[in-house]
């Protein structure tokens, strides 16, 4: 099952590697569809027949994308219906999902090493700034294998 996990990260890496330069875009004050429709020179008519509503449908529609309230089926019909495709993708903040997952085993490591540390220190046994260090790798790397779903707490 480690392996497994591994695995998949591994994987889900590879696929979303094409969209990590993509958190770069910046995304139009009015949406993709206003900025798009008006820079194609295409009126809210013109696309409303693409899509069989009214010019004041597509007032909503730009609204809705706007307000970022829009579907996701919406959106794709609409980049259809314009002849693009809708493209969807969630990524990590950081370069990678593993890494993503390293930062949170890491964070958790901390909290557990610190707390241990802590207490064996109100017993006179707390470990030195070295042995701390060492242990929250060890366990980060424990932690990053298991992947308990307590990561996500």
């Amino acid at each position: 099952m480690r392996n497994k996990r591994k695995l998949m990260l591994e994987q889900l890496d590879i696929r979303v590697l094409p969209f990590i330069g993509t958190k770069e875009v910046i995304i139009p004050n009015r949406g993709w569809i206003h900025n798009i429709r008006t820079s194609l020179n295409m009126t809210m008519a013109q696309l409303g027949r693409k899509l069989n509503v009214t010019r004041q449908g597509i007032k909503r529609i730009e609204q809705s994308e706007e307000n970022g309230t829009i579907s996701l089926r919406r959106l794709d019909k609409v980049a259809k219906a314009m002849g693009l495709q809708m493209v969807y993708c969630i990524i990590p903040k950081e370069e990678s999902f593993e890494n993503f997952v390293h930062l949170k085993a890491e964070k958790l490591a901390r909290k557990i090493v610190f707390m241990t540390n802590k207490n064996m220190e109100l017993e006179d046994q707390g470990i030195g700034d070295l042995k701390i260090n060492k242990a929250i790798s060890d366990l980060t790397e424990e932690i990053k294998v298991e992947m308990k779903k307590s990561l996500w707490e």
